[in-house]
């Protein structure tokens, strides 16, 4: 494994606001400030990383942002992932993260 790939667990949560809404995992808070540390500078629009995703038999490609007031990044979840993956709000999963910058 290297650098650029860790290995994680979260628990799935429901973000509800306006007409939509989104499921997130939080990631942890210090992985979190190892990644903001070590990628300083390489982020792109919001502070957001561009990663590759894995969860179970499903991979794809999204972004994690920064939460300011939790001091730890969000990683949105795509409805065909949860569909596929099976996956609701208060599930905890694990996931390979892979860094792409």
């Amino acid at each position: 494994m290297d650098a650029f790939e860790i290995k994680l667990k979260g628990k799935v949560w429901l973000y509800t606001g306006g007409k939509s809404s989104w499921h997130f995992v939080m990631l942890p808070k210090g992985k979190s400030r190892d990644l903001r540390n070590f990628f300083a500078g390489m982020e792109r629009g919001f502070g957001s990383l561009p990663v590759e995703v894995t969860i179970g038999k499903t991979t794809w490609r999204t972004s994690i942002f920064p939460d300011s007031k939790e001091g730890a990044y969000l990683l949105p979840l795509k409805a065909a992932v949860r569909k596929s993956e099976k996956i609701e709000a208060g599930d905890n999963v694990s996931f390979l993260l892979k860094i792409l910058v």
